[in-house]
């Protein structure tokens, strides 16, 4: 039977927010404690975040720390869990090498991912290789650690796609060196993408309208109170629209029927309070302040463990280098095994050299 592994991760470029948490961290945490997996690898994306950072490598280093200060807070725990930065795993530069032999610059011009992120960073007249080159250096990350399940939200299916390609073509060229991975989409449909608190459709650091993990409580009720609702919910009996409504967009996120019992219970769910708001009758205001007792009793313990955390700095980053370090080890197992499929492993092919002289003795 073949090992359960799980590779996934993310960019420092940012503290991580409740659209990271709802989308792919809290699922995480859920996957380290199941005891399904056999090994679970989570990377800081440091050498991807620079493809799009270059010029502003200070900023990647800094948050490094914030992401990995993170994960130690909302309970990824190194025990059950290797966490590792990208930039220190030098094998997947020359995984990255080796595969872009096997993709062509039409089929990466057709990734509706890459195509997206193009757009989003302005980057349609000049594209930095690296950054255009993404797919492949993402496929080196997964195979690097032989990944069965990569959990990411949907807007990375083609990516993963991708790496799938990869990964076939290698195994056909060269021998079944490479394990091919299988997706994992979250499993609450709310959770797929988090809308901003301002309702743009995508919540993002440089846009200012998240909710970050840390965030202190008066912020966090400042952010909620101030959520994109329906425009045309003008008074209290007026009827109200839960389409687009980013409050309840939330509440299907992270409402459960505890919630309701505790800080609602004139409604018995979910479905009670959306239908009220819908007939009208239903200030913004008193649902706004449902939705911040629910984040609210969420982030607490996950920002108390943090300020834990950042009272040893020493340990996170002593956390990081055992993690990277033994990263490197499975890293390296594998490129070794690419490197013999390849048959570029010169020096450890006794058989090649044997071959060789043989030829030569009987000139």
């Amino acid at each position: 039977m073949s090992e359960k592994i799980i590779l996934t991760g993310d960019r420092p470029t940012g503290r991580l927010h409740i659209g990271h948490y709802v989308g792919s961290l809290k699922r995480r945490v859920e996957l380290q404690n199941s005891g399904e997996f056999d090994k679970i690898f989570i990377m800081i994306a440091d050498a991807q975040a620079l493809t799009d950072n270059s010029d502003n490598p200070e900023k990647v280093r800094q948050h490094i720390v914030e992401v990995a200060l993170d994960y130690l807070a909302i309970g990824l725990d190194p025990k059950k869990t290797v966490i590792f930065i990208q930039s220190q795993i030098p094998q997947l530069c020359e995984l990255s090498f080796y595969y872009m032999n096997l993709v062509t610059v039409s089929r990466l011009q057709r990734n509706p991912t890459v195509k997206s992120e193009i757009q989003a960073r302005n980057f349609e007249a000049s594209i930095p290789v690296g950054f255009f080159t993404y797919p492949i250096s993402q496929a080196a990350d997964i195979t690097a650690f032989k990944a069965t399940t990569v959990p990411v939200g949907e807007d990375q299916e083609p990516m993963l796609e991708q790496a799938k390609e990869i990964v076939r073509k290698f195994n056909s060229v060269y021998g079944e060196a490479l394990v091919e991975p299988k997706i994992l989409l979250p499993d609450n449909k709310a959770c797929l993408r988090l809308p901003g608190v301002d309702g743009n459709a995508k919540m993002s650091k440089s846009l200012g309208n998240c909710i970050y993990l840390a965030e202190e409580p008066e912020e966090i009720r400042k952010k909620i109170m101030s959520m994109y609702t329906d425009p045309n919910h003008i008074r209290v009996e007026d009827p109200g629209s839960i389409e687009g409504n980013t409050v309840f967009t939330y509440l299907d996120a992270f409402s459960r029927q505890d919630h309701f019992e505790r800080f609602l219970p004139e409604y018995a769910n979910l479905d009670e309070l959306k239908a009220h708001y819908q007939r009208g009758g239903l200030g913004d205001v008193k649902v706004k302040k449902f939705l911040d007792k629910i984040i609210q009793e969420e982030l607490e313990p996950i920002r108390n463990r943090r300020k834990e955390y950042q009272k040893d700095i020493s340990y996170v980053y002593q956390m990081l280098k055992e993690g990277s370090e033994a990263a490197e080890k499975v890293a390296a197992q594998t490129l070794a095994e690419v490197k013999q499929a390849m048959k570029i492993n010169y020096f450890d092919d006794e058989n090649l050299i044997a071959g060789q002289q043989e030829k030569y003795s009987e000139n």
